[in-house]
């Protein structure tokens, strides 16, 4: 047998340590599993863990996002037929996940106290949740029955998932998944006095006209599972952790062209499993509520490893972090960089 490469080897120790360290989490928690009970179980010294993750935290924060992205739920076929249609599928999905029995271990129980206990996660978190209310309420315009703008009513919806998650966990089997569905859909009757666009929309940085070789990397949208077309006319924006809001005034003023959305930060060995959990429990349970064509315009790329930003021309990156680019026959016809970056160049006016 041919021996390892020493990057195979170092995937075959990381893949034993992921596996390890799902094993003790679901042994112990994640509060009481043990970085050397963990190299114990995969036969590694405690500095190989390291030398792969540079915290327990970041470990358990991949192997949740493992565990979402390989999480496999009926996909829908066909268009629901109204906004409560789809927001009912969509919390059948998240709830189906909750377990049926006291005696289910749960791996995601100390996932939220975690983030609670940790401050630096907190913006991250929220951004990361408003990027699956602007996601999820944008899917909710496109139906017939739709209000102008249902991002508020996502929001309402994913506080209402999330909190009972967190019940399921303090108060095992006082929740009722079929209760909460329903509930849910009633959300879309609801007018939460919603609107567009936010006030501060004026005051933002302009666009620069451009002309621009554009070569990306491959990549693949996590809210579908598919390569991104680069070639196609759109925006990209290169986002950080603290400004993922941003996106919905680039999918507003883009005009009916797609968004790509390249999430980068500045500590992307313990947030960048972060994003990918929460990425892949929004497409998990979008995709059981809508098929691939109800989702609105917009491609989600993980861009830990700086690539796509440095396509883009993007010297260093942050969580602050907001570029957009815009293109136009494989060239980039515009760009932006700074607050309001996303809404100026996707607003510029011009071809494309």
């Amino acid at each position: 047998m041919a021996r390892m490469t020493r990057a195979e080897m170092q995937e075959h120790n990381r893949r034993k340590v992921i596996a390890a360290a799902r094993a003790e989490f679901l042994t112990r928690g994640f509060r009481e599993a043990k970085i050397d009970d963990i190299a114990e179980r995969a036969e590694l010294t405690r500095g190989a863990v390291y030398s792969n993750f540079p915290s327990k935290r970041a470990l358990y924060f991949t192997v949740l996002a493992q565990d979402a992205a390989s999480a496999t739920l009926p996909p829908a076929t066909d268009m629901p037929a109204t906004a409560a249609d789809a927001l009912a599928a969509f919390a059948r999905a998240w709830t189906g996940r909750l377990p049926l029995s006291t005696d289910t271990p749960r791996l995601d129980a100390e996932l939220l106290p975690e983030i609670v206990v940790a401050r630096s996660l907190h913006e991250p978190f929220a951004q990361l949740t408003s990027l699956a209310a602007i996601t999820l309420g944008m899917t909710l315009e496109l139906l017939e029955d739709a209000r102008d703008r249902m991002v508020r009513t996502a929001e309402v919806a994913l506080t209402t998932l999330y909190g009972a998650t967190q019940l399921s966990t303090a108060a095992p089997l006082f929740t009722d998944p079929f209760a909460i569905a329903a509930s849910v859909a009633h959300l879309s009757r609801l007018d939460l006095g919603d609107g567009w666009p936010p006030p501060h929309l004026p005051f933002t940085t302009p666009a620069v006209a451009a002309d621009e070789p554009w070569a990306a990397p491959p990549a693949t949208d996590a809210l579908r599972g598919e390569a991104v077309p680069w070639q196609e006319d759109g925006i990209v924006a290169i986002l950080g952790l603290h400004r993922l809001a941003a996106v919905e005034e680039a999918l507003r003023a883009a005009g009916g062209r797609p968004v790509t959305l390249a999430l980068v930060t500045g500590d992307p060995a313990e947030l960048g499993p972060l994003a990918r959990l929460c990425v892949a429990d929004l497409a998990v349970c979008l995709r059981a509520a809508v098929p691939p064509a109800g989702l609105p315009g917009l491609r989600v790329v993980h861009d830990e490893d700086g690539v796509v930003a440095e396509a883009a021309r993007v010297s260093a990156v942050s969580d602050g972090t907001e570029v957009a680019l815009r293109l136009t026959a494989g060239r980039v016809t515009a760009r932006a960089t700074g607050y309001g970056a996303c809404h100026a160049a996707a607003s510029l006016a011009g071809p494309g």
